[in-house]
């Protein structure tokens, strides 16, 4: 079927010639290409007609004096065919052949593209680079100006050919290059790009089957890059993870998880794909530094914002109990700011970080650490602490006592164990804990399920009693979400029948499970 074109669609050089031999477009001279409308060929490049085109312009050229037609075909010197449809795209695509690579050679990666340069006078180059900066070729690692072969007193200035479409500076770059005494003309200049000039993804899209997903984002944990590949990336994982070190300054690690994440101490296994297998690492948080073994721990960057906006609604003097600490990042910033911190890990390595980033950080004789199960750390450490200190509390004190629980995968199942984990008169309202605890969610409406999910646990409504926090969009339709509450008073406490004596004060510490020696030593 035929259809109508126009001269937009014609991919050979044409210009127009006025009759002092300046080459000039029907563009600028207000005939839009849009006008220049045909049924005597079809729309495609390829079959395309090139001479019903120059017929076309010939009609048009008879209607405005002094100019005639000239029409050339892959002739013109300063500005290649290609400029627009190919050298552009070859800026940001490695050669072809790499395509199915597995094992990386960098060689491969190597190719010539056509650019537009700019000759000047080598004193006055960094100048022009400040007043065209927004015109030069940036590329990593690509120098912006080289030498001129032909003249060892001038420098070829590279020019991104997205910024000068038909290798043709436009009126107000002229106006410049004049004010610096600088011809405008724009010449071609071979460029050879290399692996060093190409960004990761462009790198891996190059080389993964056309229409694959391109990994290039990751983890950063300290000088280790996580990614969590697809199945399809597997055959290429070892060069992904070369890649990765290449072009991330200070990554000497990559590690792709084989495993989903362990429940009980929230680890997962690892294949290192490029790189030294050392996977202890430090990590920098919030201004407070940290070590760890990547291995053996749980450790994600992606928390950061959640942890600073927990500690953030401390103050100096709160009681701070970590159900599942980790090494600290809750922990140790609330220790710093001058809480009393009780944090609790079942993992025995990140109970043995969490005792060494306290050290580390100086806090160690402001942190009681546990480890034991989360139930057990709330039946007992929790338990005799709030025993202890809210039939303390006056109505005029401010200490508050938060409960944190990140365990996303469990935590609201462990809310059951708030039900009458008190005995007596309950304390004033002020003073009952707040609970921050953490869950996921794939529901259409993740804040209702996870709200409905704790009332399920702690046996009672939380309408008008709670707040909802968006964490993070951990999968597609997968949502992490953080639900606080002061825990209520009928939950909480378990009130003596009449006439029933009050049970003697007991201190749960005593046995060699709580002792503060074994706790920080």
């Amino acid at each position: 079927m035929k259809s109508s074109s126009s001269l937009a669609d014609v991919k050979n050089v044409m210009f127009i010639l006025d009759s002092t031999g300046k080459r000039r477009t029907l563009w600028r001279f207000g005939y839009s290409a849009r006008l220049l409308k045909t049924n005597h060929f079809r729309t495609a490049a390829s079959n395309t007609s090139f001479p019903a085109v120059w017929m076309v312009l010939a009609q048009y050229s008879g209607r405005i004096p002094g100019l005639s037609v000239v029409v050339k075909k892959n002739s013109f010197s300063t500005m290649p065919e290609t400029v627009e449809d190919k050298a552009n795209l070859e800026l940001y695509s490695p050669h072809p052949e790499v395509r199915g690579m597995t094992v990386l050679n960098r060689e491969a990666f190597k190719r010539t593209v056509v650019v537009p340069v700019l000759k000047v006078k080598k004193e006055i180059v960094n100048i022009l680079l400040k007043s065209l900066k927004h015109m030069v070729l940036q590329r990593p690692g690509l120098k912006r100006v080289v030498e001129d072969p032909e003249d060892e007193d001038s420098r070829l200035v590279i020019l991104d050919p997205h910024k000068i479409p038909e290798f043709s500076l436009a009126e107000s770059e002229r106006e410049v290059l004049k004010q610096l005494n600088v011809c405008p003309e724009v010449s071609k200049y071979n460029l050879e790009l290399t692996y060093e000039n190409f960004k990761s993804e462009e790198i891996l899209r190059a080389v993964l089957p056309e229409g694959q997903e391109v990994t290039s984002g990751f983890s950063r944990v300290g000088h280790i890059a996580h990614l969590n590949l697809r199945d399809h990336q597997l055959p290429y994982r070892h060069l992904i993870g070369q890649v990765i070190i290449d072009k991330n300054p200070g990554v000497t690690c990559v590690v792709n998880k084989t495993n989903i994440i362990d429940s009980t101490y929230r680890n997962f296994q690892m294949e290192v794909l490029a790189g030294e297998s050392k996977l202890v690492t430090k990590v920098k948080e919030n201004n407070i530094a940290y070590e760890l073994d990547f291995s053996k721990v749980y450790w994600n960057p992606r928390l950061s914002t959640e942890h600073g906006r927990i500690v953030e609604l401390l103050k100096p003097g709160d009681v701070l109990f970590d159900v599942f600490a980790g090494i600290g990042p809750f922990a140790i910033p609330a220790a710093k700011k001058k809480c009393h911190v009780f944090a609790n890990d079942l993992n025995p390595e990140s109970y043995n970080w969490l005792l060494h980033n306290c050290r580390l950080n100086k806090v160690d004789n402001k942190i009681k650490a546990f480890n034991m199960d989360g139930r057990d750390f709330l039946l007992g450490p929790v338990r005799e602490e709030l025993s202890k200190e809210l039939p303390l509390l006056k109505e005029e004190q401010k200490t508050s006592f938060h409960i944190v629980m990140n365990l996303p995968a469990l935590a609201i199942e462990f809310l059951g164990v708030f039900r009458h984990l008190l005995v007596g008169e309950p304390c004033s309202t002020a003073g009952l804990p707040t609970v921050h605890c953490y869950g996921f969610s794939k529901h259409d409406n993740p804040t209702k399920d996870i709200q409905e999910r704790a009332e399920a646990s702690l046996g009672t409504s939380l309408d008008g009693r709670c707040s909802t926090y968006l964490v993070r969009n951990v999968a597609p339709n997968k949502e992490m979400l953080c639900i606080s509450f002061q825990i209520p008073a009928d939950v909480l406490y378990k009130r003596p029948c009449p006439g029933e004596a009050n049970p003697a004060s007991k201190r749960l510490c005593t046995s060699k499970d709580f002792s503060e020696e074994k706790l920080l030593s």
